[in-house]
């Protein structure tokens, strides 16, 4: 295995043979003669013309005997992008298993027919699609609309690009039966995706099980029975700006008016996020910060970044420099969609000279903050409502909860669960994504999020404190959470499989020199969660350790967590940190 530090997507080696699968009684010639036919039916489907120059060569060189060519159609074509509670995602290229015009064609005829066959008698369902700014999002938004159109779904096609929590607050306030975003959020530039949301009694959320798994049957249905050419297609309608002022307006009205004005930097990292972001700022009463002008513009290249996501290294170096040369108190950054949130604040110990907070230290300070603001709202009456964050987030959520006698929910990973946890008031992944308006938006917004974390700190500022002065605060009164990350990129996805085989089979008596108290294996379900291939493992001092597949990239996945009450903030920051240094070389030990 290799640990993470390249960006590159793992591909099959030009040097290895194609992985043939003979015919059942044929032979190898039988079985690359019908993927060469199965590559040139997909190729009179395709109506993008550089898709259709891509595969039209490799279909030329694999019958020419090449064998890079027919390892690439293999690994195109031997199986499908597959579509399940996160859409689709993934490589923009040709074939079944990559994103293209004639897979997202089959999607939105399939989400049409499942729409169509959930309808109510005498309804018509309806759809609202959104697109940001990434190579064909616009594309395969306006082949979305057009399909489900043709086949009798009322589309309803965004006015323009914009964040993909525009689209999810949109499903709602247009009282849609679905929502479509097109967007693949912060993956590699040549990326795109096809988030499906639904309406009615699902509030705007992501789609869960079994919906899933009922819209993929469709869309395998349409692969196998239909031409995408011959797809019914009809004119469909373009939302009004109204419903982008609508949610401007309920965005900003989260905020208060600032008692003091912090001065600072925003990077929207080539993404869509800045425009809508301004728009809200100036409607709360915010001074506007000084941005990034590299990176504000869409710009689906993404030229100065090498992966466009605020966690991965570098990608937050030109925020740095900016705010440096204002002497800035505060940085935030949008990923290229707007629904993730990143937060740097001043540290003179850094080389930068800011600190990037962790997704589990903004989750822990916004959680409080909205558990503070409940039991201000509720008075004398009881407070009433829960907190809720993802099975692999920091366990201080859950303290922040049971101090302020709120409910407590803990999900799978992914927005599709947190935004469904009953009586939510707050919501947060470690992976940057806060749902802090959860009556407004039923998925992760870094908008929101961003108005909120400034409120805070303008509030902070007024009293003469600043962002880490909180966090101090918070160990003070909760312990010290410490939390630390371990991700493996692997070229052969078996050998995630052959780890989690292990620590299943060989359970481990101790990471590092703590022993384990217990491990919980979520493989087929657990304390009402559905079934999820992830392990906890809780050792005797308290710590925890997560580990999971990556659900969107070839990583296995390994989250910490250490906690501490004892002593000073000091003393127990340096105890909870030193526990996390032995609970990651522990780990690393284990699973390489």
């Amino acid at each position: 295995m290799d640990t993470v530090g390249s960006d590159d997507r793992a591909a099959p080696s030009s040097k290895n043979q194609a992985p043939v699968i003979p015919l059942a009684g044929g032979s190898a010639a039988d079985s690359t003669t019908v993927l060469i036919e199965t590559a040139r039916a997909w190729l009179r489907q395709d109506p993008d013309p550089e898709t259709q120059v891509q595969l039209r060569g490799l279909i030329n060189a694999a019958g020419d005997g090449d064998s890079a060519a027919l390892v690439s159609l293999h690994d195109r074509f031997d199986t499908r992008l597959e579509f399940g509670t996160a859409g689709l995602r993934g490589e923009i290229s040709a074939g079944s298993n990559r994103m293209n015009r004639v897979l997202v064609s089959q999607a939105a005829s399939g989400l049409a027919s499942y729409l169509l066959n959930h309808a109510k008698p005498g309804v018509t369902p309806s759809v609202v699609i959104g697109y940001d700014g990434r190579k064909n999002s616009h594309i395969f938004a306006t082949d979305t609309a057009a399909i489900m159109s043709g086949v009798g779904v009322h589309a309803i096609l965004l006015p323009r690009l914009l964040p993909t929590p525009v689209l999810a607050f949109a499903v709602r306030h247009l009282d849609a039966s679905a929502g479509v975003m097109v967007t693949a959020s912060h993956n590699p530039p040549n990326d795109n995706g096809y988030k499906v949301y639904l309406g009615g009694e699902n509030n705007g959320a992501q789609i869960v099980s079994p919906d899933d798994k009922l819209i993929a049957a469709q869309i395998l249905r349409v692969a196998a029975e239909e031409l995408v050419p011959k797809l019914p297609r009809a004119a469909y309608e373009t939302a009004e700006e109204d419903v982008v002022r609508a949610y401007i307006t309920a965005t900003a009205s989260i905020a208060h008016t600032p008692r003091a004005q912090v001065n600072t930097v925003y990077t929207a990292l080539h993404g869509v996020g800045w425009d809508t972001t301004r728009r809200v700022l100036e409607q709360a009463g915010f001074e506007l910060p000084t941005l990034v002008d590299a990176q504000v513009a869409p710009d689906a290249a993404f030229p100065t970044v090498a992966f466009p996501n605020p966690e991965e290294p570098g990608a937050m170096d030109l925020s740095y420099e900016t705010a440096r040369e204002v002497n800035a108190e505060l940085i935030i950054a949008n990923d290229p969609d707007a629904d993730r949130l990143a937060v740097a604040v001043p540290d003179a110990g850094e080389s930068s000279g800011y600190r990037r907070l962790s997704g589990n230290e903004v989750g822990m300070i916004l959680g409080w903050r909205a558990a503070t603001l409940a039991a201000q709202a509720a008075g004398d009456q009881p407070l009433v409502g829960t907190l809720a964050c993802s099975i692999v987030s920091s366990p201080a959520l859950r303290a922040v909860a049971d101090a302020y006698g709120l409910d407590f929910a803990d999900t799978l990973t992914g927005f599709k669960w947190v935004s469904r946890a009953p009586g939510l008031i707050f919501g947060y992944e470690e992976a940057l994504g806060y749902l802090v308006n959860p009556t407004t938006v039923r998925d992760k917004d870094g908008i929101s999020a961003a108005v909120s974390l400034l409120s805070l700190v303008t509030d902070l500022k007024s009293e003469g404190l600043t962002l880490e002065n909180h966090l101090d605060q918070f160990t003070e009164k909760f312990g010290h959470f410490a939390s630390g990350q371990i991700s493996v990129r692997v070229s052969d996805l078996s050998t995630i499989a052959r780890v989690m085989t292990r620590l299943r089979h060989t359970p481990p008596e101790f990471v590092g020199n703590v022993a384990v108290a217990q491990i919980d294996d979520f493989r087929w379900g657990l304390g009402g969660l559905p079934p999820s291939d992830v392990l906890r493992i809780r050792l005797v001092d308290g710590s925890r350790v997560m580990v999971r597949p990556s659900g969107t990239e070839p990583k296995l996945k390994v989250y910490l967590d250490t906690h501490s009450t004892t002593g000073t903030v000091e003393e127990r920051k340096a105890t909870s940190i030193a526990a996390l240094a032995e609970l990651e070389q522990g780990m690393r030990d284990l699973i390489t």
